[in-house]
């Protein structure tokens, strides 16, 4: 795998779970992270803060700046990028990572939750992307990275939950869309989506402790950005990775090190047949 020594990443909602995993497996190389998140206090049912997950950025061996961003508004962003270039003098990667859910119908969505999962989603990865990109045309090797799930319109995927599903398809469409607008420019912009249900604090709120231990660590995620984040962005965008598979692309043969409970049956994830 290459290196991501020196490497500005901005990540967003990296103050826990897979947006933190990544942004400590990229600290590991000694990168420079931008944790682009909305917890600055702690929250009563939610680990970590942006100033927490800084500490332990640091500690891994990158240098970190916590910024205070709601991805719901576009100037709140755009000052965080202005900082991230003005302390570390440029922008190599965005990640999105940041995102809201709600598993229920038609029925049972109010209006409110919809435009929340839409306005961070949808919007606020496009407004991320959008903010990042003048200086990631500047970068060498740029990427741009959703974490969100590869296109199926198999009807199962949205007859249960269908404004989350809209929320996350509109993502990867951005992965999409952008990927071809800037491909003869050299940002590469790809998804990636776990084969498996992860254990994040999100997990647990859905499905409870229990449900913990069919899944896999977030390592896995990280593992997998990693791989796709050091490769080639003028020979690797428009695709929609699945974590296993990239690491298996990799060499990587036993999966059981990322696994909560070795040997547990594990819960498949969403928008993967």
């Amino acid at each position: 795998m290459g290196n991501l020594a020196g490497k500005t990443l901005f990540i967003t909602g990296a103050s826990r779970g897979i947006g933190k995993a990544i942004a400590l497996r990229a600290a590991r190389d000694g990168a420079n992270i931008v944790i682009a998140a909305k917890t600055a206090k702690p929250h009563p049912k939610l680990p970590g803060t942006i100033y927490t997950a800084a500490d332990e950025v640091r500690a891994a061996g990158g240098k970190a700046l916590p910024l205070l961003v709601n991805i719901r508004f576009e100037e709140q962003i755009a000052e965080a990028v202005r900082m991230t270039v003005e302390t570390f003098g440029g922008l190599d990667i965005c990640v999105n990572n940041a995102s809201a859910i709600s598993l229920t119908g038609t029925l049972e969505t109010p209006m409110k939750k919809y435009d929340l999962m839409h306005s961070v989603n949808v919007r606020g990865t496009f407004a991320t992307s959008q903010a990042c990109l003048p200086d990631l045309l500047k970068a060498k090797n740029p990427h741009i990275l959703n974490l969100s799930p590869p296109l199926n319109l198999a009807p199962r995927w949205f007859e249960g939950h269908l404004a989350y599903t809209m929320a996350k398809y509109g993502m990867s469409l951005c992965v999409l869309g952008m990927a071809a607008e800037f491909k003869d420019k050299g940002v590469a912009v790809n998804a990636l989506w776990p084969k498996t249900a992860i254990a994040t604090a999100a997990m647990e709120m859905l499905g409870g402790a229990a449900a913990l231990e069919q899944c896999r660590t977030a390592d896995i995620m990280a593992d997998a950005a990693h791989a796709i984040l050091t490769r080639d962005s003028r020979a690797c965008t428009g695709n929609f990775f699945v974590d296993e598979a990239v690491l298996r692309a990799e060499g990587t043969t036993d999966f059981s090190k990322y696994a909560v409970k070795p040997g547990a049956d594990l819960l498949p994830d969403y928008f993967l047949d």
